[in-house]
């Protein structure tokens, strides 16, 4: 996945610019590079920013068009990315609904993507519910650790963690607005290592154990689905490759990754890379060694129960090593 940041939204809406863009970031990398989707802005519509938002569909549009006239629109969908914060109601899941105000601006996104086959994508954070609320939110429950986890009263469904019950109050928003067909995937999730006295849960234990356990739940043959999409693949990037040390905002914004700005392990994820398979690690420097960060890039590890990205052989799942890199 590639992504076009919300500067470029206004310089997108031209064509032109926008077939320009793909011809030299895109095109000649493919296919050596596996692209799948280009996803145009990131949480747009919750930054409360008109232009950005008049911007946005046409900015999409625009890069289709441009796919299309390079005849690579059959191998590459274009998406944006939204914030948990599109919902007005997220429990229970079964209840899940887009808040009233975005529903104008988000009915012809979704009218696209769904003309086009682009996937719904989310960024989900269960350490921001546990942060704000750490008294109510069991931390087991966000931790994919065993726990009694919740029945939803209307639905019936049994659910042993907040990612996923997160996951299907989105699919129950789209239901809502007659998209219940569009894949939902987790463009972000993931847990920080460290941070301030005031960020409850922000430390080392916890980041290992949610982005441990989401990766081997994500990488189990037994586990394929949601409870309310069962047959569903689970496609989903954790953010974030590498910590980002020269962030600015508090200290859990900088110890988001899985390594160290020098490609060290920032905490053992109870695994090693070394033992998949070779061809499932990519923009690797070598096995067992974490790829190194490209100039003005932000990572991100994909994780998939896709036939198309995984791989089951002898019950082991493979996963890729991606860079979601913001091209300019």
């Amino acid at each position: 996945m590639v992504g076009l940041g919300n500067e470029y939204l206004s310089r997108m809406k031209d064509p032109s610019k926008a077939q320009a863009w793909i011809k030299s970031n895109l095109q000649p990398y493919l296919p050596a590079t596996k692209i799948t989707s280009i996803f145009v802005g990131n949480e747009v519509l919750t930054f409360n920013d008109t232009s950005l938002t008049s911007n946005l569909l046409p900015a999409m549009q625009s890069v289709h068009t441009a796919l299309v006239n390079l005849a690579l629109d059959k191998q590459i969908t274009v998406t944006t990315t939204h914030s948990l914060a599109v919902l007005q109601t997220s429990y229970p899941p079964s209840a899940g609904a887009f808040r009233s105000d975005l529903a104008p601006c988000l009915a012809p996104i979704l009218s696209f993507q769904a003309k086009t086959g682009s996937p719904f994508l989310i960024n989900a954070y269960p350490y921001f519910a546990y942060k704000a609320n750490p008294k109510q939110v069991p931390l087991d429950f966000v931790l994919f650790q065993p726990n009694q986890g919740m029945v939803d009263p209307s639905s019936n469904l049994h659910y042993d963690n907040m990612l996923f019950a997160q996951i299907d109050a989105v699919y129950s928003a789209l239901d809502s607005l007659g998209y219940g067909k569009l894949p939902v995937h987790i463009s972000e999730t993931g847990w920080p290592s460290k941070g301030d006295e005031d960020e409850a849960g922000a430390n080392l234990e916890n980041a290992k154990k949610y982005n441990g356990n989401l990766i081997k739940m994500a990488m189990s043959s037994s586990k394929k689905g949601t409870p309310s999409r069962p047959n569903s693949d689970l496609n989903i990037y954790v953010f974030a490759l590498f910590n980002e040390n020269m962030k600015p905002g508090p200290t859990s914004e900088r110890n988001y990754g899985l390594f160290k700005p020098d490609g060290t392990p920032a905490y053992p994820l109870g695994f090693s890379l070394a033992s998949a398979p070779n061809d499932a690690v990519s923009n690797s420097t070598g096995a067992g060694t974490p790829p190194r960060p490209p100039t003005s890039s932000t990572g991100y590890l994909s994780i998939s129960s896709a036939s198309s990205l995984v791989s089951y052989t002898n019950s082991t799942t493979t996963f890729c090593l991606l860079q979601l890199l913001l091209l300019s």
